[in-house]
């Protein structure tokens, strides 16, 4: 470790003009022996605070990286690769929750690295598979992880991905649709392992079936955020013309299970809320149906704001073969949906609902949800999209 070299200005002034809001207390945490590196003066480690939204958050959660078990190599990496200590920096001064991941993991700072690549959609769906000891080649992937041990498998490697994500994104290395198609990749991964996590815990004598997760919403849409819930539908078969009521029985317990595995706490937390109201019938209807079933709710029954959501649908995860077929049987619906009686003032009719439930007190600050928001937006992009969709190519 090199010698600190006297200089004119005093710790706490050098952090303040750094951006740190509590100089004083930030220059404490920096004497504890593990951070004397940070205060070289042969290095310009401090000077990329100015890379963290919140300077002295990232330094504090540094701290706790450094001093967790297993994070004693931490302050080398950082001290040596720039790259590396502006992308920690930048996640540091942002996120709690990967800031709490890190302490945990200390090990995954690495992710950080220079050249670490960017994965692709069927790297992320082996990697969270891999995690729980899934064969990706496998037709029907199976876990040899249960209980607690899978689900805080599939929460490490998710925010493992997560964590090198969010570093690029916070420092400008990627925008912000690759970004949202990167998160919805992920989904898609963990809603794979989820399945793999459902078929290990299936009676030795459950029916055999097919079942696809549809994604629709941000998912299905690849506009996915940080904090968005997954909407989703589920589709069944049976194998080779067995009992449909016995698959679907299947088909739901691993439904649940892709819920059950993504919604609840661990001790490495949870990951996002799976949302799927958006099925025939919503909250009242059956959580998993047959193809036939769906296209046949979609023939009689649908109405017109559920031929909008249908627009984001695709295969996320399973099945994909059978997610294609659901596309493809509900899409002349979508595009026929413009014919339909009413449909403008259908379409209308919902904004108003949505506009309904906002709390008077919040109206004029919703900016999602009320008037002039983004759903408006959202709302007004779809109905083009429905009038126009068929014949603009």
């Amino acid at each position: 470790m090199s010698q600190r070299r006297p200089r004119e200005e005093s710790l706490p002034t050098r952090l303040r003009r750094l951006g740190v809001n509590d100089p004083y207390a930030v220059a404490l945490v920096l004497e504890a022996p593990d951070l004397a590196a940070l205060d070289s003066a042969d290095d310009e480690v401090l000077d990329d605070l100015t890379w963290a939204a919140d300077p002295d958050a990232a330094l504090r959660a540094l701290a706790r990286v450094v001093a967790a078990p297993g994070g004693e190599a931490v302050l080398a990496q950082v001290v040596a690769d720039r790259v590396l200590r502006i992308r920690l920096l930048a996640v540091l001064g942002l996120s709690l929750a990967l800031a709490d991941h890190l302490v945990r993991h200390p090990e995954h700072v690495s992710a950080l690295r220079e050249g670490v690549p960017a994965p692709d959609r069927e790297g992320l769906r082996d990697g969270l598979l891999r995690a729980v000891g899934a064969d990706p080649r496998s037709h029907q992937p199976v876990s040899t992880l249960v209980a607690d041990a899978a689900l805080n498998a599939v929460r490490v490697e998710y925010r493992r991905r997560v964590l090198h994500l969010a570093a690029r994104d916070l420092t400008d290395e990627v925008g912000m649709e690759e970004v949202g198609r990167e998160l919805a990749e992920l989904a898609d991964a963990v809603l794979e392992a989820s399945l793999a996590i459902g078929r290990a815990s299936l009676p030795v004598d459950a029916a055999p079936c097919r079942i696809a997760v549809i994604g629709l919403g941000k998912c299905g849409a690849r506009e996915l955020n940080y904090v968005s819930d997954v909407d989703v539908v589920f589709v069944a078969e049976p194998v080779d013309g067995d009992d449909e009521e016995s698959a679907l029985a299947t088909a739901s317990r691993l439904a649940k299970s892709v819920i059950h595995t993504c919604v609840t706490g661990t001790g490495e937390g949870s990951i996002w809320e799976v949302d799927p109201g958006l099925r025939p019938e919503g909250k009242s209807g059956a959580l998993v149906r047959t193809l036939d079933s769906h296209v046949g709710y979609y023939a009689r029954w649908a109405k017109t704001w559920e031929f909008q959501a249908l627009l984001k649908a695709r295969p996320s995860a399973g099945d994909l073969e059978l997610g294609d077929a659901y596309v493809a049987a509900t899409l002349p619906g979508v595009w026929s949906a413009a014919d339909r009686d009413d449909f403008v003032t259908d379409v209308q009719g919902m904004r108003r609902r949505v506009e309904e439930h906002i709390p008077s007190r919040d109206v004029d600050r919703e900016i999602k949800l009320g008037p002039g928001g983004l759903r408006d937006v959202e709302f007004a992009v779809q109905l083009l999209q429905l009038v126009h969709g068929r014949t603009d190519v």
